[in-house]
């Protein structure tokens, strides 16, 4: 499974509260609505930044904590961001994540610049830096979690797979 995109570029302890803000937990419901709110209390014009389908967040340790709201991996998704890749994510954060069909690669992502050019292969553990020609090996991700990810997530895959298969 491959991933192409464009790096947007964050700090660490990028928490669920920076991500989409506590303020719209219950005011927004509709998730399209809520998505226009993402990263906005770290950049206000954070969504412009975003080219659906082409997208990837790039990230230091600690990406996703705090509570484990899950607007949080839903409105980044919502977006068009394509995958995430950071040092560490916070382990709630990383389940759902994958449970939601969003690919999540812990990588060090020092080398990795805004607007650099990106190519994930999840079934090499591979990460490309297009812009600057230099690649950082991952850990490969298992061809379970793979699959699971090109339904869509864990309920799409248990959906459409009745029987577990490992």
């Amino acid at each position: 499974m491959n991933i192409v995109g464009r790096a947007i570029k964050l700090g660490k302890n990028i928490n669920t509260d920076l991500i989409i803000s506590g303020r719209y937990k219950f005011a927004i419901t509709d998730i399209k609505e809520l998505a226009k709110h993402i990263m906005e209390d770290i950049d206000p014009e954070f969504h412009k930044k975003i080219s659906p389908g082409s997208s990837i967040i790039v990230a230091g340790d600690n990406f996703g904590m705090g509570s484990s709201r899950e607007q949080a991996p839903l409105v980044i998704k919502e977006t068009g961001i394509t995958a995430i890749l950071a040092k560490r994510f916070a382990r709630i954060f990383y389940r759902n994540g994958f449970n939601i069909g969003l690919p999540l690669v812990e990588v060090d992502t020092d080398g990795i610049d805004e607007n650099d050019s990106l190519d994930i292969d999840l079934n090499k553990g591979l990460v490309r830096n297009i812009t600057k020609n230099t690649e950082i090996s991952i850990k490969p991700l298992p061809l379970f979690m793979q699959e699971m990810l090109k339904e869509g997530g864990a309920v799409n895959y248990f959906k459409k797979h009745k029987e577990l298969k490992f």
